[in-house]
């Protein structure tokens, strides 16, 4: 089942780890909860879970969060694509 990575204050390059970007955007409002309001918003697509955690997990990417550390607030979340309105 397709899984969806939300980050909300941070961009990084995730295509050949196998996701895709479905939504990239410059700015953001929190309505709810605390988050980098202000900050940017990516959305990325990903075949399941265990490779979006691939990626998360990847000494690729253990750089990039190192490089945010203690520079922001950023929120990251995995959202599984099942339920009603979900993609096949």
């Amino acid at each position: 089942m397709k899984c969806y990575m939300n980050v909300l204050g941070a961009f990084t390059d995730v295509e050949r780890f196998g996701g895709r970007y479905v939504l990239m955007g410059a700015a953001t409002q929190v309505l709810e909860g605390d988050s980098a309001e202000g900050g940017g918003a990516v959305i990325s697509e990903w075949p399941d879970r265990a490779t979006a955690l691939r990626f998360w997990n990847s000494p690729e990417y253990a750089v990039a969060r190192k490089l945010r550390e203690d520079t922001g607030r950023f929120q990251v979340v995995l959202v599984d694509a099942e339920g009603i309105g979900a993609a096949p």
